[in-house]
């Protein structure tokens, strides 16, 4: 299909404007044209899911380019997982609604395109978050099945030429397989070019719909409320607070108990900023406050505080949480996007890019007297666990030990290990290792810092901000340091002290590079207790 003036136009604002995570960063000229009738091409792909760093337990798109995951909601038994998608090419471009299912947040679904991207209207269809309208304020519903509704963000060129963002909804009648968008498009508009992301959750003392959504440039989150999801009421604004070296996008707020006390209860603001993040490039901060009805009150001053950061790997953003999860669940579970805007386009996958992370649940925790993030994998990966190895009271003398012997070695994997430092300076791990390639994750005792270290883990000379290293203060807890790892084929999440510190991370290692090492220096440490599953690939 020859591409017309209109969409030469759309082309131009998609690919040279302020976009969505883009940071001003104009993306070289496509390889791929926009055709309607290629729409859903990924449903009839022919994959094997053992292509080169394709991630066994981690949800991907079949083929294409993949980023945000958006309008998570759970809805009838089942969990959508929504996101960011182009469906016509390996890199960011012609952003619609992709859609995936699952009855038990492991094993995933491929969907049609839910909401693609508008050549008609002009539109891409941004981020944004989706809910069930159970008494039907809005009106959308007809029949026993209530609306869901997916508010996103409307990219656009006006008549005067100029692209904007204004929020806009969608509806499905029939449990989020088809979506219908509002005639009344779009909801909101704020008199500014770069407004999006909003997050719609409802609010039962207030009786209202509240959305939080950014305002990226200047540093900032609004808040609305509204009775019907049409009709938007200004309430407040929050920031410039926290991290601002880069744009604020994919805020989300949620009320979680401290140390699981439903009686004393926190507000946590989730905010991204790309690029600035404590690991470089894109990443993910969080506040602790309150909400008081029209504002968000952070508890701490924000002004030259500290940011509180969510993860301290380089591949965790747009994160946010699922929408009506069951009562008697009662968990806060999320997932983000595992890849880094410095290089995201760039990533030597194929015939997909970029994944998403294992889903997590979210908890408030008081540690050494601070109440902070704690996130956890759900247990529901437990049913991929096979073949299970355990060692204890291992004893690693200034020393390197592969593990091989003991039968642990691998690609995707599970590995929890207790340590006790000792009188070691360090003591680590060496992951992914083969012939001249290693990831390395290491304890610093007197610094008590976790250190990871990328710089030889592969395939890293496709972007020069990708070989590097990074770290996080860890102290040890009662002595033990527990290291609770989820490797796959082209990742690790790394949980430390029950996931009191997170970091996630991608790598590009050889597939032949499957060996594990431990090791110390300037001293004896002691792997008290180490458990290894191989985990299932969840395309089997």
């Amino acid at each position: 299909m020859t591409i017309n003036n209109k969409l030469s136009r759309s082309i131009c604002v998609i690919f040279f404007t302020v976009c969505a995570g883009v940071a001003c960063q104009p993306a070289d000229e496509p390889d791929y044209v926009f055709d309607e009738s290629l729409i859903n091409q990924h449903m009839d792909a022919e994959v094997t899911f053992q292509e080169r760093y394709r991630p066994q337990f981690h949800y991907t798109p079949l083929i294409n380019w993949m980023n945000d995951p958006n309008g998570l909601v759970y809805f009838d038994g089942q969990y959508h997982l929504f996101h960011q998608y182009n469906p016509f090419g390996n890199t960011w471009g012609f952003m619609s609604w992709g859609h995936a299912v699952s009855e038990d947040l492991v094993h995933w679904e491929h969907r049609p395109v839910a909401i693609p991207y508008g050549i008609e209207e002009d539109e891409a269809i941004f981020s944004g978050s989706a809910v069930v309208d159970h008494e039907n304020t809005s009106g959308f519903g007809g029949g026993d099945t209530p609306p869901m509704v997916a508010i996103y963000t409307s990219h656009y060129t006006r008549g005067d030429g100029t692209t904007w963002q204004a929020q806009s909804l969608a509806y499905s009648t029939d449990g989020g397989d088809t979506f219908t968008k509002y005639e009344g498009n779009p909801v909101l508009e704020y008199d500014d070019p770069d407004f999006r992301d909003p997050n719609v959750v409802w609010m039962e003392d207030m009786q209202q719909w509240l959305m939080v959504v950014a305002l990226p440039t200047q540093f900032k989150v609004q808040f609305y409320a509204s009775d019907n999801l049409i009709d938007w009421e200004y309430l407040s604004d929050f920031g410039p607070a926290g991290a601002i070296g880069g744009i604020w996008e994919c805020p989300d707020l949620f009320l979680l108990p401290v140390d699981g006390d439903p009686d004393n209860s926190k507000w946590v603001l989730h905010v991204d900023l790309n690029p600035g993040s404590v690991a470089g490039g894109s990443g993910s901060q969080y506040f602790i406050g309150e909400w008081n009805g029209t504002q968000f009150v952070p508890e701490k001053p924000t002004g030259g505080e500290e940011p509180l950061w969510v993860d301290y790997g380089t591949d965790y953003y747009a994160a946010i949480s699922w929408n009506n999860i069951p009562e008697e669940d009662g968990r806060r579970l999320w997932v983000g996007w595992m890849n880094n805007w410095d290089y995201a386009n760039e990533i030597p996958t194929d015939p997909w890019r970029s994944m998403q992370s294992i889903p997590r649940s979210i908890h408030l925790e008081t540690k050494d007297g601070e109440i902070q993030m704690v996130q956890r994998p759900v247990d529901e990966l437990q049913v991929l666990r096979n073949n299970h190895i355990q060692l204890q009271n291992r004893v690693v003398e200034d020393e390197q030990q592969t593990l091989a012997g003991d039968g642990i070695s691998g690609k995707a994997y599970e590995m929890v290990v207790d340590v006790d430092p000792g009188n070691a300076d360090r003591f680590g791990f060496t992951l992914h290792a083969g012939e001249n390639e290693e990831t390395i994750i290491e304890y610093d005792s007197a610094e008590e810092r976790v250190i990871f270290d990328r710089t030889n883990s592969g395939e890293v000379d496709f972007n020069d901000r990708f070989a590097n290293r990074f770290d996080a203060p860890v102290s040890p807890v009662d002595g033990v340091v527990r290291f609770h790892f989820f490797v796959d084929w082209s990742s690790v999440e790394l949980f430390i002290n029950d996931g009191s510190t997170v970091f996630s991370t991608r790598i590009f290692p050889d597939p032949a590079s499957e060996g594990i090492t431990v090791y110390s220096e300037g001293g004896e440490a002691e792997i008290l207790n180490l458990d290894f599953w191989e985990l299932s690939s969840i395309w089997n």
